[in-house]
């Protein structure tokens, strides 16, 4: 008996951190230059189309458009990375 209830308290206590680390799902997992626009998408839609042709297809029969990302087209580009250096120590003749 005092096993099963220990247990439980660790299968219960194992539950508890595991819901604690849920965060939740971002609304727009994408950021693509194109979005399928229309009334049931909101602004500036689903914005989940690397290319216009994707978007079309997606868009096809369903009373949906296509438009470019706002959020793509205003943001400021990223950094360029930066090459790492490598500083060469002095070679002296012996």
């Amino acid at each position: 008996m005092r096993t099963s209830q220990i247990t439980m308290l660790v299968l219960g206590a194992m539950t508890l951190v595991g819901a604690a680390s849920i965060t939740p799902a971002s609304a727009d997992p994408y950021d693509y230059p194109w979005c399928a626009q229309g009334p049931s998408l909101g602004y500036p839609g689903e914005c989940a189309y690397r290319t216009y042709e994707q978007c079309l297809a997606s868009v096809s029969g369903r009373f949906l458009a296509c438009g470019e990302n706002p959020r793509f087209l205003f943001s400021e580009p990223s950094p360029p990375p930066r090459r790492h250096q490598r500083r060469h120590r002095p070679v002296y003749p012996d």
